[in-house]
């Protein structure tokens, strides 16, 4: 076979695949397009906006070893609970959250521990403090560990 007939077999099998492929793409974006267009759009819901109550938890320091010498973690956390009639107890609480989380934190090694993205850390915060406050057998007076501040020394 000639060059040019090489070049102009491969355009061909190019264009075929292309054409293929925005076909397959319609044909299964199709039930997609047609419930757009018809103005049947499904409407969620209005939620009502939960309200919450905070309470803070300032200035618990964590030494970690890492590099062969001592590391300081300084966090300000708050507490979220829901707002309701009764108000949550939480000066009750702070003592075993500052125990739990030095626990914890101090457990991690440091390379671990700076790696650690805001939202993961919130996340093992919340899992280690539900779990200490299961065995000391105390109620958990809020739902959700924020962290408002995190200094590395």
């Amino acid at each position: 076979m000639s060059t040019s007939r090489i070049v102009l077999l491969m355009l061909l099998l190019n264009v075929l695949t292309v054409a293929g492929g925005v076909g397959a793409s319609y044909w299964l974006l199709k039930p997609g397009l047609e419930g757009a267009s018809s103005g049947e759009v499904a409407q969620a819901e209005p939620v009502e906006p939960s309200e919450y109550v905070f309470f803070p938890v300032d200035k618990v320091i964590v030494s970690v070893r890492g590099d062969g010498r001592e590391h300081y973690f300084v966090l300000d956390l708050a507490l979220q609970a829901d707002a309701s009639k009764e108000p949550p107890k939480f000066e009750q609480a702070e003592p075993i959250v500052r125990n739990s989380v030095v626990g914890y934190l101090s457990s991690l090694p440091f390379d671990e521990l700076r790696g650690l993205k805001i939202g993961e850390l919130q996340e093992r915060l919340e899992t280690a403090l539900f779990a200490d406050f299961a065995a000391k057998n105390a109620a958990v007076p809020f739902k959700h560990v924020l962290v408002n501040k995190l200094i590395v020394q």
